[in-house]
C-alpha cells in the first residue's frame, strides 16, 4: 500500500494549543435502570391502558362505598333481584330498573292493578299449555314498582307519626286493608296486592263498566267506609297496608335506585361488589408482598450458596408443591378457620404455597448472575456475601422478580374467587363478602336475573385480563431482550 507523505507543514495545526484540557460533562442526564424501564413501558399502549383500568377498579373498590347511598349491611327483601336503575337514564327507557317478561292472563291482571308495575305492553301471544291454547302477554315490568303494597305492623306512635307525614307532604302511605274472607283464590291469601275480587283460578271479576271490584274491609269510622288498619296484639299494634314505594321514600328520604341492581337477599350489588373487591385486592396484595419477601430470601440463599442448602429446600418445595391445593384449602378451612376465622385461614393457605414460585425465579436468576465476571471481580476485591447478593446480583434480577410478583396478584384473586364460588371458603355475611361469594350466590339465577352474576363476573374478568397484560408489559420493560416475545 502506497502512502503519500508529501503533505505541506502549513496544513498541520495544534489542537487546543492555548487551552487547558479538562474533563467534559455530559450534556444530557444519565438514564437509570428504572427510568429506562419506565420509558419502554409507556411505549406499550396495551399495558398502559390496562394499568389505568386497574387503577379505576382499585378506586372503585376503595371509594365507591363512600359515595354510595347504601351500606354493605343494607338489605331490603322487598327489592330482592331488582334490576339496575340509574335515575339519570331511566326517563330515556335505558338502565331504568325494568325487565321484559311474558305472563299469563292471571298474572297480567295481577300486575295491572299495581300502580306503575307495567311500563309497556308489547302484545299478546298464544302458547300451548297442556295441549290447550293460552293467551300470554309480553310486558315491560318495573322491578321496583311491582312490589306494590305490603302488610306492616306498626305501633300506635309509628302509625300516628306516619299519618302526620301524610298530611304534611300530601304523599299517601296507607291504603285500605283487604278482607281476607272475600279472597277466592287460595294463592292470593294474605297478599296485599290482591285487592280485587277473583274466581278460584285467579281471574279478576269485573263490573259492568270494566273495572275490578275491590274487596276492602269496611269500617264506619272513615269517610270512604274502608278500614285502614286492623288491631293486633290486644290493640298494641296496627296491621296496615302500605304502598312500599312511598314507605321507602318516607324511611330513606329518596326513591330506591340500585345502580347494579340487588341480589337474592336485597343487598345493593354496587356497594357489596366494592367491598368484596376491596377484600380480594387487599388480600392479594398482602399475600403477594409476604410471598415476595419469603421467596426472595429463600431463593437468594439457594442460588448463591447452592450445595446442601439448595438441595434441601428444593426437596421441601417438591413436597409442598405435590400436596393437592384443594385438599389443603379444605383442611385449613375445617380446622384453622375455627380459631382464626375464614380470612386468616385463607391467608395462611396462600402463604403455604405462594412463596414457591418466587423463590424458584430468584434462585434461577442467582445461578445466572453469580458466575459473571463482575461478580468474581467484586469477590476478588473483598466484597462480602451480603454486598454481592444485595448490591450486585439482586438488582440485576429485579426485572424478573417484579414481573413474577405482579402476576401473583391476579393468581391470588382468581384462587380466592374459585374457592368462594365452589363453597370451600364461606365469606358471606352481613358485613363481609367477596367477588367469588357473590358469584356463588348468583349462579342459580343466571337465566332469570343475569345482572346479579354479570357485574361480579365482569369485574373479576376485566381485572384478571388487565393484570396479565400489565404484567407482560412490565416483563418487556424490565427485560429488553424479551420485548415482543411470547412466553408461557
Amino acid at each position: 500500500m502506497n502512502c503519500n507523505t508529501d503533505i505541506p507543514l502549513e496544513k498541520f495545526a495544534f489542537v487546543q494549543q492555548d487551552q487547558i484540557l479538562k474533563e467534559q460533562h455530559f450534556q444530557t442526564k444519565p438514564t437509570g435502570y428504572l427510568k429506562d424501564a419506565l420509558t419502554r413501558f409507556v411505549t406499550n399502549r396495551g399495558s398502559v391502558i390496562c394499568f389505568f383500568i386497574i387503577l379505576v377498579l382499585f378506586l372503585y373498590a376503595f371509594i365507591a362505598p363512600v359515595f354510595s347511598p347504601y351500606k354493605i349491611t343494607d338489605k331490603d327483601a322487598y327489592y330482592a333481584y331488582a334490576t339496575p336503575k340509574n335515575n339519570l337514564f331511566a326517563p330515556l327507557g335505558f338502565w331504568d330498573g325494568c325487565k321484559t317478561i311474558e305472563v299469563n292472563m292471571q298474572t297480567y291482571q295481577y300486575f295491572s292493578n299495581i300502580p306503575g308495575a307495567i311500563k309497556k305492553f308489547y302484545g299478546e301471544k298464544q302458547h300451548l299449555v297442556a295441549n290447550r291454547p293460552q293467551t300470554w302477554y309480553k310486558i315491560k315490568i318495573d322491578t321496583y314498582e311491582k312490589t306494590g303494597w305490603v302488610s306492616m305492623l306498626l305501633t300506635k306512635d309509628e302509625y300516628d307519626e306516619a299519618r302526620a307525614y301524610e298530611q304534611k307532604t300530601g304523599r299517601t302511605l296507607f291504603y285500605p286493608v283487604i278482607n281476607q274472607d272475600e279472597v277466592s283464590n287460595p294463592a292470593y291469601k294474605n297478599d296485599p296486592n290482591a285487592w280485587f275480587a277473583t274466581d278460584q283460578r285467579g281471574f279478576a271479576q269485573k263490573k259492568a263498566d270494566g273495572t275490578v271490584q275491590d274487596i276492602f274491609l269496611k269500617s264506619t269510622e272513615t269517610e270512604d267506609g274502608n278500614a285502614y288498619y286492623v288491631l293486633r296484639m290486644n290493640g298494641e299494634q296496627y296491621e296496615t297496608r302500605i304502598l312500599y314505594k312511598e314507605w321507602y321514600y318516607y324511611t330513606h328520604g329518596h326513591d330506591a335506585h340500585f345502580l347494579f341492581g340487588t341480589d337474592t337477599s336485597g343487598y345493593d350489588i354496587f356497594t357489596r361488589l366494592a367491598h368484596g373487591a376491596r377484600l380480594s385486592l387487599v388480600l392479594s396484595l398482602v399475600v403477594s408482598a409476604i410471598n415476595l419477601g419469603i421467596g426472595i430470601i429463600i431463593g437468594a440463599l439457594e442460588g448463591y450458596y447452592g450445595g446442601t442448602f439448595d438441595l434441601l429446600f428444593e426437596r421441601v418445595k417438591d413436597i409442598v408443591y405435590e400436596v393437592p391445593t384443594q385438599v389443603t384449602m379444605v383442611l385449613f378451612q375445617l380446622y384453622l378457620a375455627k380459631k382464626t376465622g375464614p380470612i386468616a385461614a385463607l391467608f395462611f393457605a396462600f402463604i403455604f404455597y405462594g412463596w414457591i414460585g418466587v423463590s424458584s425465579t430468584v434462585r434461577a436468576q442467582f445461578y445466572r448472575f453469580k458466575g459473571q465476571d463482575y461478580i468474581n471481580a467484586s469477590r476478588t476485591l473483598g466484597a462480602k456475601d451480603a454486598r454481592l447478593i444485595f448490591r450486585h446480583i439482586l438488582p440485576n434480577a429485579i426485572g424478573f422478580i417484579i414481573t413474577v410478583s405482579v402476576l401473583t396478584i391476579p393468581g391470588v384473586i382468581f384462587s380466592e374467587a374459585s374457592l368462594s364460588y365452589l363453597g370451600i371458603v364461606d365469606l358471606d355475611s352481613d358485613t363481609l363478602t367477596s367477588v367469588g361469594t357473590m358469584l356463588n350466590a348468583a349462579k342459580d339465577t343466571l337465566s332469570t336475573y343475569p345482572h346479579a352474576l354479570f357485574f361480579p363476573a365482569a369485574f373479576i374478568s376485566i381485572l384478571l385480563v388487565c393484570f396479565n397484560e400489565f404484567g407482560n408489559g412490565l416483563r418487556d420493560a424490565f427485560n429488553p431482550s424479551l420485548r415482543g416475545a411470547d412466553h408461557d
